[in-house]
């Protein structure tokens, strides 16, 4: 392999995450096949539990349009994307110098870009409320609870 540009710019954590997948990179228990080496699948194994899983080009250019307004640096924005934060403490974190540059509505304003133009992370609340994982580790759950019933009802009882 040759290096083009070295140094060309950071990356998000999304265009690892899918640089990886283009590798053969996945959850499939066939990992011997692809030819990603160990330690990339411990990076990729790390990026799908992160809020970059969910992103898409789309979303990172929406957001990177709409935040142009506030004049933040490329670091800051960078961080925003990988971290996702969900609460102005958080952003406190990321943007160097918040009180001196943003005032307060304006610091929520962003929160609520971040909230409403990048998809949550998983295992965090979706816009309807509920997680995708709880509902199906709670559905299973409920199933197992109802057939043990079942079956403790079913049994005579002994004296």
């Amino acid at each position: 392999m040759k290096i083009k540009n070295p140094n060309a710019g950071a990356l998000t954590n999304f265009e690892v995450l899918d640089f990886l997948r283009s590798r053969g990179a996945s959850r499939d228990v066939s990992r011997v096949l692809a030819p990603v080496a160990a330690s990339e699948y411990k990076v990729y194994d790390y990026l799908v539990e992160t809020p970059a899983c969910n992103l898409t080009r789309e979303k990172i250019n929406e957001f990177l349009e709409r935040c142009k307004k506030y004049d933040l640096a490329k670091a800051e924005l960078l961080n925003i994307i990988n971290i996702r934060p969900s609460q102005t403490v958080e952003i406190y974190t990321i943007i160097e110098e918040m009180d001196s540059r943003f005032d307060m509505p304006i610091i929520e304003e962003l929160v609520e870009l971040v909230e409403e133009v990048l998809p949550p992370p998983p295992g965090q609340p979706n816009a309807e409320g509920g997680t995708d994982e709880n509902e199906e580790e709670n559905g299973e759950g409920e199933e197992n609870n109802d057939e043990n019933e079942a079956a403790d009802e079913e049994e005579p009882e002994t004296s």
